[in-house]
């Protein structure tokens, strides 16, 4: 078993390099020609230093005497050996890590940009940490064996021109050289096999302590508050000291076997001694071939680790390239359409769901294959406001997501304008409509940077102006640097509902046609909640920034009433739809859940009047109220 192991180690990984050199020929040609040059290279010193002892030092000795122009011309061979060494070290270590740069350069952006084609129900199977080392220290395993590479390759060359080298001065030396290279490979491939488990362990558990770390800073509030600081870092020690014993297996084991393939050319030396010394005695050969043979074995102990290295490092590189190939080759992406809807600034779209039944993946359903949203139909006609109603798990959520295509129904169309939102480009669609999620997301930038983010046409007075419409104007004009304020990471600086301001305003400045908002105000004051939905109705294309429909998940009965239409869903379907007046007169549950969620609005209101600072959501969590 370990065999076969070991054998499928060795495929895999030589298909890795296959695969590089395939990507990169002619770099890999150039950094091959260094290495076979300074391989040459290291042949011809050989003969050149035994001619120079045998021919030049030893005459000279039993004369006397140096001769100064056969000295001269020594030392000029030597030299010029030297510098041609030099140039194919030169070329060979310039084209290896370029080689290998390029390619960890291009597989990061490969598994980014494939990141970013994959639906979020694949991100909901993958943790942040297990990503981050797939576009990280993945490819750089996946690509450790390509600095040696070259260097191997050229070794290569120079062993084969090495032992034909010795065939042509004796059959006897010749055979210890062919002893002792065949015996370095298999040491080698031992040392590969050997490795390959521990590589692959180590690798894993890079991933998951990068997951650990980023889960437990990600949850700073939560670990802080329930006061798990001491349990977070024993689960972080834990796992760090599994990837610490494992790195340690990995380094004992090199530990072993480097003195190993040190001594072998060593002892490769000393067998040439003694045999060569037996064959000069009996005239087989002369001083000169005999220095050149053992300077030869004497240099070689350094090139023929390159072959080593690159054995070494293949179980981990393997184990690199099946967890970034598990990346590339993930299915489900949601392949766009070629149709162009109307441009931004020609009034607002029309949505529409058409018996839309839609089930999370068995991996994420639970049960396996529950239905989420069932028969869903209704319209947001062109410039209305419709209010979206229902009890937690209702499927209010999965019907904004289906709105701006983040996830595909199983049956059913969702289309914007009458064009199904699937035969749609991605600019047309990011063109149209406009997602405010529940959970704000701010980038460590300035408030220029987080509303802008770098569209083409959205300058100052574009931004200003969304910011007015999602009334956060005064709290940014009240910064210290106004736009140019640094808002943190996450947004820290700022408050809760600053925070969805900030991200409404973002949505805004893009222009969209139709806005979504999924309980994106829930941490803004309901006053102000109330003249953002009021200012979106009535805006009518302030400073270029034009009216939109609006689908708005809501909660709270002032902002519900606003809306031209109230969708009510339970369990994933449309059960009533209506003015909010006519839902109130004609269906109890609706009546249940306003007034609970009223309810809980008077409540936080009384909490406020003592100063508090947080406000209930429906879940019953409480969160930072803006003020």
């Amino acid at each position: 078993m370990a065999s076969k192991t070991s054998r499928d180690v060795l495929s895999r990984g030589l298909g890795v390099l296959r695969q590089a050199i395939r990507e990169q020929p002619r770099i890999f040609a150039v950094a091959v020609v260094g290495s076979v040059l300074f391989g040459g290279m290291i042949i011809v010193s050989a003969r050149v230093v035994g001619s120079v002892i045998g021919e030049v030092a030893l005459p000279a000795i039993e004369r006397g005497e140096v001769g100064a122009g056969t000295l001269a011309l020594a030392a000029a061979a030597l030299f010029g050996i030297s510098v041609l060494r030099v140039a194919g070290i030169f070329g060979r270590r310039l084209g290896a890590g370029y080689m290998q740069y390029r390619l960890q350069a291009s597989y990061r952006r490969r598994v980014t940009r494939r990141y970013l084609e994959l639906p979020l129900s694949w991100h909901h199977r993958n943790s942040t940490g297990t990503l981050l080392s797939n576009a990280n220290s993945d490819v750089e395993a996946a690509w450790y064996p390509i600095a040696p590479l070259p260097f191997a390759v050229g070794t290569l060359v120079m062993l084969v021109g090495a032992i034909v080298s010795l065939f042509a001065t004796d059959w006897a030396l010749a055979l210890v050289g062919l002893a002792v290279f065949p015996a370095l490979f298999a040491l080698n491939v031992v040392y590969s096999r050997r490795m390959a488990p521990r590589q692959a362990r180590a690798q894993r558990l890079r991933a998951e302590v990068s997951g650990i770390a980023h889960e437990s800073f990600d949850g700073a509030l939560v670990v802080k508050t329930m006061g798990r600081e001491a349990q977070e870092t024993a689960r972080f020690a834990g796992r760090a000291g599994e990837l610490r014993d494992s790195l340690i297996a990995v380094g004992r084991l090199r530990g072993v076997f480097d003195p190993l393939l040190e001594t072998l050319p060593s002892l490769g030396t000393l067998a040439v001694l003694v045999v060569g010394a037996f064959r000069l005695r009996q005239g087989a050969i002369s001083v000169t071939e005999l220095v050149s043979v053992a300077f030869l074995f004497t240099v070689l102990a350094f090139p023929v680790r390159a072959i080593g290295w690159v054995l070494a490092e293949l179980p981990r590189s393997v184990a690199g390239w099946d967890r970034v190939r598990r990346v590339l080759d993930a299915t489900g992406e949601m392949p766009y359409g070629q149709r162009v809807l109307h441009p931004v600034g020609s009034g607002p779209a029309t949505l529409t769901f058409s018996d839309v039944h839609y089930s999370y993946p068995p991996a994420e359903a639970h049960p396996p294959g529950a239905q989420v949203l069932g028969e869903v139909g209704f319209t947001v006609p062109a410039g209305r406001t419709v209010a979206l109603v229902g009890p937690t798990g209702a499927g209010k959520s999965t019907i904004t997501s289906l709105a701006v295509r983040l996830v595909d129904p199983d049956s059913g169309t969702v289309s914007l304008d009458g064009v199904d939102v699937r035969e749609l480009t991605a600019a047309s669609l990011a063109g149209t409509v406009a997602l405010v999620a529940q959970v704000p997301f701010i980038f460590d930038d300035t408030v220029r940077a987080n509303i802008a983010l770098d569209r083409p046409g959205v300058d100052d007075e574009v931004v200003w102006a969304a910011l007015r419409l999602a009334e956060a104007d005064g709290f940014v004009a009240a910064l210290p640097d106004g736009l140019d304020t640094m808002v943190g990471e996450r947004g820290t600086s700022l408050s809760g509902g600053q925070r969805q301001r900030l991200t409404l305003a973002r949505a805004l400045a893009g222009r969209p046609r139709l806005l979504v908002l999924d309980d994106a105000t829930s941490a803004v004051d309901p006053r102000v909640e109330a003249a953002i939905l009021a200012g979106l109705r009535s805006s009518t294309g302030e400073a270029g920034v034009p009216a939109a429909s609006i689908l708005v998940v809501a909660y709270r009965r002032a902002t519900i009433a606003l809306a031209d239409e109230v969708i009510y869903v339970e369990q994933g379907r449309v059960v009533a739809r209506g003015t909010h007046s006519e839902l109130l007169a004609t269906v109890p549950g609706y009546v249940d859940l306003v007034t609970a969620y009223e309810q809980a609005e008077v409540e936080r209101a009384q909490e406020s009047s003592y100063g508090d600072d947080v406000a209930p959501l429906p879940s019953g969590l409480e969160i930072e109220v803006d003020r």
